[in-house]
Formats: structure tokens, C-alpha cells, sequence
């Protein structure tokens, strides 16, 4: 009998696999359902950076999406309507635009993962 551990949605099981002739024919046999180890909680995924205090108006993002890259150069100034950043959405890529006029400054990263409503930058 070979024994083998199978994870089955993170937790391990010990199975044992009965080997039966010569003709290489297996039939799997359950020997220990029982974990063989506590299961292991997943690594934290690693937020965008704190807002910290917010003096001017918030870009928030309308929708749960990837930070694909930055249209404008922190503390660049833009107009109303401008292209600030791209943020990839259900694989599409997102124009997200300036809501004012003002200097822009970022409050996340490019790759970062953000959810609806989570400040991705401040104009003010």
C-alpha cells in the first residue's frame, strides 16, 4: 500500500492507494480521514496605504479593481475632467478622471488592489 497526503481545500488528509495485481490497475483506499495538520490561514493581502488625513477632494474608486498605472506625475496639477489614473476592472481598463481642479496626490500604488469607495488619490 503507498500512502499519500492530500490537501482538499486546505486542509491534509493521509490516503492510502492499494496497488492490486500485476496490471497496474489502482484502487484508491481511505485509510485516515482525520487532518493530519491544522489548516494554515492565507498570507494577508497587503492593502493600499493608509489615506491618512484628507485635505482637498477625494477620488474614490467606483468600482472593486486593480491600479493599472498613473496618467499624471504625483503633485501634477489637472483640470477637472483629466485623466488621473487607470484602473482595470472585469478586464477592462477604467479612465478615472479628476472630479476638480487641483494638485494630485496619490493615496495608493500602481498594481494595488482597491474596492468601491477606497480613496485612490486626493485633489486639492
Amino acid at each position: 500500500m503507498r500512502k499519500f497526503l492530500v490537501t482538499i481545500e486546505g486542509i491534509q488528509y493521509e490516503v492510502g492507494v492499494e496497488e492490486i495485481g500485476a496490471s497496474g490497475e489502482v484502487a484508491p483506499v481511505v485509510t485516515a480521514a482525520a487532518p493530519v495538520a491544522a489548516p494554515v490561514a492565507p498570507a494577508p493581502k497587503a492593502a493600499p496605504k493608509a489615506a491618512g488625513p484628507v485635505n482637498g477632494t477625494k477620488l474614490e474608486a467606483p468600482m472593486p479593481g486593480m491600479i493599472k498605472g498613473f496618467k499624471v506625475q504625483e503633485g501634477a496639477t489637472v483640470k477637472k475632467g483629466d485623466v488621473v489614473l487607470i484602473l482595470e476592472a472585469m478586464k477592462m481598463d477604467n479612465d478615472i478622471n479628476a472630479p476638480c481642479d487641483g494638485v494630485v496626490s496619490f493615496k495608493t500604488q500602481v498594481g494595488a488592489n482597491v474596492n468601491t469607495g477606497d480613496v485612490m488619490a486626493v485633489i486639492g
